[in-house]
């Protein structure tokens, strides 16, 4: 029986720790710069338009590459469909039965808006698709000929079906996924605190 070669299994499991260490560094790193960016919505925000500009002027100068572009732009619809639908979606007639479902009258408890997709989540996966289509820009092999009014076309009707869809789902089930302009309530004031002169 011929023996084996323990210093070839050594060197293929060091070169594997290895890699799987690059990755563990990578992925701290990588979270290290999300938790950096959470509080800082806005800037997130101006961040992502200018991105997204710069994407679109880009395509508009080379005159190519719409099919990136649709992909793009079908991709962020789902998720942005994703950003507007609550966690607990309230057509499902099981969760009702456990108590989960949204707020329909005034006088129940405020329960406050849960997202299927957080707004982080959101705004990564929008700006990882836009990153994604401005790399895929530079290869001509992704430059794939079509005629661009259609797919827009296309475009805005799939936007304005799947809005309409999503609207009708929020009137049905009475919630509204944002909440700029909901009115905020404040607890009772502690009489303990009061000042008597």
């Amino acid at each position: 029986m011929p023996a084996k070669d323990l210093s070839s299994d050594d060197s293929s499991d060091n070169q594997s720790n290895g890699v799987v260490r690059a990755y563990n560094i990578y992925c701290i790193k990588h979270q290290q710069m999300l938790d950096r960016w959470t509080p800082h919505t806005a800037a997130r925000w101006i961040f992502w338009i200018a991105l997204i500009s710069a994407y679109l002027i880009r395509v508009f100068f080379l005159h190519g590459w719409y099919i990136v572009t649709y992909a793009v732009g079908i991709y962020m619809l789902n998720q942005f469909i994703a950003f507007l639908t609550p966690k607990i979606d309230p057509a499902m007639q099981d969760y009702e039965e456990d108590g989960l479902s949204l707020p329909t009258k005034s006088s129940e408890e405020f329960r406050p808006f849960m997202r299927q997709l957080p707004e982080l989540k959101f705004w990564y996966s929008t700006m990882r698709a836009v990153l994604i289509g401005f790399f895929c820009t530079f290869f001509d092999f992704f430059n794939v000929p079509v005629f661009w009014p259609i797919l827009v076309m296309y475009f805005i009707v799939l936007f304005l079906v799947t809005m309409k869809k999503q609207i009708r789902h929020m009137i049905k089930y009475k919630y509204i996924p944002f909440t700029h302009g909901k009115t905020h309530y404040k607890g009772k004031t502690d009489s303990s605190k009061v000042i008597t002169s």
